[in-house]
Parts: structure tokens; C-alpha cells; sequence
């Protein structure tokens, strides 16, 4: 039976709809996660900078452009 807006009377309502998420919710328990620690800059060692890439920032505004 259709109710004039393309949906058929047979077709499960909201209610039925939320009921099966609710079932099927702890079957997608997602593991806990875990925040890596900070690394303390005295840690960080071998990055380097590109000239080209500090002279953009430099040339940036406070609040970026």
C-alpha cells in the first residue's frame, strides 16, 4: 500500500528501526584509545626546516593567510 510519498505501509517504521540499532550497538564497541604521551622538544632531533618554507611563515600574518 502506498501512502502517495513513495513509502510502502509494509516498510518498517522508526521505532522498529531504532530498536534494531539499539540490539545491534554493542556489537560495535570501539576500543578505548589511548593518547600518545608528549615528547619533549629536547626529544625531537634531526628535523629540518626548508629555507623556502621558513621565509612563507615568516611572511605570514599573526593569524595565517
Amino acid at each position: 500500500m502506498s501512502s502517495g510519498h513513495g513509502v510502502t505501509a509494509d516498510l518498517p517504521g522508526l521505532e522498529e528501526l531504532r530498536g534494531d540499532c539499539a540490539r545491534m550497538a554493542p556489537h560495535w564497541v570501539a576500543p578505548p584509545r589511548n593518547a600518545p604521551a608528549p615528547v619533549p622538544p629536547s626529544r625531537i632531533h634531526g628535523v629540518t626546516i626548508p629555507s623556502s618554507s621558513v621565509r612563507l611563515i615568516a611572511d605570514m600574518s599573526e593569524y595565517g593567510d
